[in-house]
């Protein structure tokens, strides 16, 4: 049998174009606006749109919070999906960033997801009569939490970065996710999102408050915009409204 040359079907399959895309990251320097998109395994951390899955992201949210060479400036929680708009100072920024807050991230919804492991505190004494502290077992799961790399666009336009802010922060609008608060009626703005903190609603120009924020409400913890496009460019596509619909994005 003869082995070796050029024959047909050797070699490495060639990638798709797709593929391919997908593991490009951006080479740039100076502060740029991107979407991002990372995916959960719902098998392992169940939905994200719940109390303890939001809490332990907006724990997370903090480390990427200390950087100065990265900033999230939006984010909305879906039931599998996390999108997050940020900007980073150059594309080494970009990945450490995003690298950063995906391990802070899956570190705090393993403990959040896993079952308890162990027993309580508790006080017990030794064979000398001594007094001795047990400490509690954590909670805990281990294992992947985000299926396979980030999706990452480059924001370059007002129009986009408008579309892009409306995608994300009424994303909710766009998988029905829409939940009513005893009393309230449905929801106005998106609560597992950084919706309650956003001060370009179109409503804020009819009412100095135009949804409930309640007393136990803790907002997750983003950054003002550093860039133009994200700051006021987007201004420039015209209003959002806490209405609006979003369809897919049109990059």
């Amino acid at each position: 049998m003869k082995h070796g040359g050029r024959r047909d079907g050797a070699g490495r399959p060639r990638k798709s174009w797709r593929s391919c895309r997908e593991v490009l990251r951006p080479v740039f320097t100076g502060w740029r606006p991107f979407h991002v998109t990372l995916r959960v395994h719902m098998e392992a951390v169940g939905r994200l749109r719940q109390r303890e899955n939001y809490h332990a992201i907006r724990k997370a949210m903090h480390t990427a919070f200390a950087r100065e060479d990265f900033r999230i400036h939006q984010i909305s929680l879906e039931v599998d999906h996390i999108h997050l708009i940020v900007e980073a100072a150059d594309g080494n920024a970009l990945k450490r960033g995003i690298h950063g807050f995906m391990v802070a991230a899956a570190r705090r919804l393993n403990v959040e997801c896993g079952p308890a492991r162990g027993e309580r505190a508790r006080l017990v004494r030794d064979a000398s009569g001594k007094q001795r502290v047990i400490a509690a077992s954590r909670r805990g799961r281990r294992g992947a939490v985000f299926v396979g790399r980030y999706h990452v666009v480059a924001i370059t336009s007002p129009w986009q970065a408008r579309n892009v802010l409306r995608y994300v922060l009424n994303n909710y609008r766009h998988h029905d996710e829409v939940e009513t608060i005893p009393g309230h009626g449905p929801w106005a703005v998106d609560y597992y999102s950084s919706g309650p903190s956003f001060l370009g609603w179109v409503e804020y120009r009819q009412s100095a408050q135009p949804f409930p924020i309640f007393p136990a409400y803790l907002p997750l913890p983003v950054k003002p915009a550093r860039t133009w496009l994200l700051a006021d460019g987007w201004r420039k596509g015209g209003p959002i409204s806490l209405h609006d619909v979003p369809g897919h994005p049109r990059w």
